[in-house]
Protein backbone atom coordinates (compact mmCIF):
# COMPACT_ATOMS: atom_id res chain seq x y z
CA UNK A 1 0.00 0.00 0.00
CA UNK A 2 1.32 3.43 -0.97
CA UNK A 3 1.65 6.04 1.74
CA UNK A 4 0.63 9.54 0.80
CA UNK A 5 2.42 11.70 3.35
CA UNK A 6 1.72 15.42 3.66
CA UNK A 7 3.71 18.11 5.48
CA UNK A 8 1.91 21.11 6.99
CA UNK A 9 4.09 24.15 7.64
CA UNK A 10 3.92 27.92 7.58
CA UNK A 11 5.52 31.17 8.52
CA UNK A 12 5.54 34.89 8.09
CA UNK A 13 5.92 36.10 4.50
CA UNK A 14 7.90 39.15 3.36
CA UNK A 15 4.90 40.27 1.30
CA UNK A 16 1.36 38.82 1.41
CA UNK A 17 1.38 38.64 -2.40
CA UNK A 18 4.46 36.41 -2.58
CA UNK A 19 5.45 33.02 -1.17
CA UNK A 20 8.79 34.16 0.27
CA UNK A 21 9.31 33.59 3.98
CA UNK A 22 10.64 36.43 6.11
CA UNK A 23 12.81 34.08 8.17
CA UNK A 24 13.06 30.37 7.37
CA UNK A 25 14.54 29.73 10.83
CA UNK A 26 11.16 30.68 12.28
CA UNK A 27 9.03 28.31 10.17
CA UNK A 28 6.19 26.69 12.08
CA UNK A 29 6.30 22.96 11.30
CA UNK A 30 2.87 21.60 12.22
CA UNK A 31 3.71 18.02 11.29
CA UNK A 32 3.60 15.18 8.80
CA UNK A 33 0.25 13.51 8.21
CA UNK A 34 -0.66 10.15 6.65
CA UNK A 35 -3.44 11.48 4.42
CA UNK A 36 -4.69 14.70 2.87
CA UNK A 37 -7.77 14.94 5.07
CA UNK A 38 -5.82 15.03 8.34
CA UNK A 39 -3.27 17.42 6.80
CA UNK A 40 -6.07 19.71 5.65
CA UNK A 41 -7.61 19.73 9.13
CA UNK A 42 -4.23 20.65 10.66
CA UNK A 43 -3.65 23.33 8.01
CA UNK A 44 -7.09 24.84 8.60
CA UNK A 45 -6.58 24.94 12.36
CA UNK A 46 -3.18 26.67 12.01
CA UNK A 47 -4.49 29.12 9.41
CA UNK A 48 -7.47 30.05 11.58
CA UNK A 49 -5.20 30.70 14.59
CA UNK A 50 -3.26 33.29 12.59
CA UNK A 51 -6.09 34.80 10.53
CA UNK A 52 -5.42 38.28 11.95
CA UNK A 53 -1.88 38.35 10.55
CA UNK A 54 -2.03 38.96 6.78
CA UNK A 55 1.65 38.00 6.42
CA UNK A 56 1.23 34.56 7.98
CA UNK A 57 0.60 31.63 5.60
CA UNK A 58 0.38 27.88 5.99
CA UNK A 59 0.91 25.31 3.26
CA UNK A 60 0.37 21.62 2.61
CA UNK A 61 3.30 19.92 0.86
CA UNK A 62 2.51 16.62 -0.84
CA UNK A 63 5.60 14.67 0.24
CA UNK A 64 4.52 11.58 -1.67
CA UNK A 65 4.90 13.55 -4.90
CA UNK A 66 8.52 14.39 -4.13
CA UNK A 67 9.72 10.80 -4.03
CA UNK A 68 9.39 8.46 -6.98
CA UNK A 69 11.00 5.12 -6.19
CA UNK A 70 11.16 4.24 -9.90
CA UNK A 71 13.17 7.34 -10.84
CA UNK A 72 16.97 7.39 -10.72
CA UNK A 73 18.49 8.95 -7.61
CA UNK A 74 19.46 12.60 -7.77
CA UNK A 75 23.15 13.62 -7.55
CA UNK A 76 22.55 14.78 -3.96
CA UNK A 77 21.43 11.29 -2.92
CA UNK A 78 24.52 9.81 -4.50
CA UNK A 79 27.00 11.92 -2.53
CA UNK A 80 27.18 9.41 0.32
CA UNK A 81 28.05 6.47 -1.94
Amino acid sequence: MTQRLHLVFGGELTDPGKNVFKNVDDLDIIGIFPDYRSAFDAWKSAAQRTVDNAHMRYFIAHLHRLRDEEAAASPTEELGN
